[in-house]
């Protein structure tokens, strides 16, 4: 698992009633596994908070019973602290391979209620874990005394940042320049490997999923000639609403999914003109075919 370079944070396919299409959820997970990616199911983009707990588990009982030969890591996130650690409890027994653990929702807790939050979901966890910083999404940034504190923590693996911010990032890392850092900016990951990261978990590689570990082969290798101005643009297209509206939208129209149905709030109507995410799809196949 450590040798993974590349995590697809995946999206949930739906039905158009708005159940989980299962059929579909292997289709997407076994792409991922031909890749060779990592797959994170029910994080953000996979709207791991609109699912129930019964819902969740249905979905991660599938996942772990298909015997992939790529890792798993399963989304924990939220506001009661008490149905994560039901949650934690819950995987635990299952085969999966990982936890990825988000600062509190709504709350903005201050470092000692993300220090307790963080350490009491490491201590209930029996896998490695995976810290996730962003504050677009919580309205709170993971203080960096806080890995200064769960540093050596034996669940504590790595540190997914996504605040957009270098500096931040470069923060974290001198805090604990021992763990594994991901980019969770699909577009820093080439400046983030200047500066000692890992890989990168994933949105873009939903839709292309080969595509997008070459992407970040080239970005860990430092061969970035003619990376920036296609990728960027892409990437773009896909957080021209909120994830993940686009990539939902673009996996129907290329015939992946047939429902680009989304849990509420989200809704699949916030983008009406696919002409940007459709010209983003024939730029990146095409600088793929020139460069694998």
């Amino acid at each position: 698992m450590k040798n993974i370079k590349l995590w697809t944070a995946l999206i949930t396919p739906l039905n158009q009633d708005g159940t989980v299409s299962f059929t579909e959820l292997e289709k997407l997970i076994r792409l991922q596994e031909a890749a060779g990616n990592g797959i994170l199911i029910l994080g953000s983009t996979g709207e791991g908070l609109a699912f129930s707990n019964e819902e969740k588990t249905e979905i991660i009982k599938f996942v772990s019973s298909l015997n992939i030969m790529v890792p798993i890591m399963a989304g924990v996130g939220g506001f009661n602290l008490t149905e994560q650690i039901v949650w934690i409890n819950q995987c635990n027994s299952l085969n999966i391979d990982a936890f990825l653990l988000v600062t509190p929702l709504y709350a903005k807790p201050g470092p000692k209620g993300q220090l307790h939050w963080f350490r009491t979901l490491l201590d209930a966890s029996q896998k490695p874990c995976m810290l996730y910083n962003v504050p677009s999404r919580t309205a709170v940034k993971m203080d960096t005394s806080v890995l200064n504190e769960l540093n050596g923590h034996y669940n504590l693996w790595a540190v997914k940042e996504a605040s957009g911010n270098i500096i931040e990032y470069l923060n974290y890392r001198n805090e604990a320049p021992e763990l594994l850092f991901f980019s969770g900016d699909d577009a820093l990951t080439a400046f983030f490997n200047v500066a000692g990261c890992q890989g990168l978990v994933s949105v873009a590689s939903n839709i292309w999923p080969k595509a997008t570990n070459l992407y970040v082969e080239h970005c860990l290798s430092g061969k970035t000639d003619n990376l920036f101005p296609v990728w960027n643009k892409a990437i773009d297209a896909l957080f021209e609403v909120s994830s993940p509206v686009p990539a939902k939208l673009l996996l129907r129209e290329k015939g992946i999914i047939k429902n680009a149905t989304l849990r509420p709030p989200l809704h699949e109507e916030e983008l009406k003109d696919l002409s940007v995410l459709l010209q983003a799809d024939k730029d990146i196949n095409n600088w793929y075919l020139k460069n694998k």
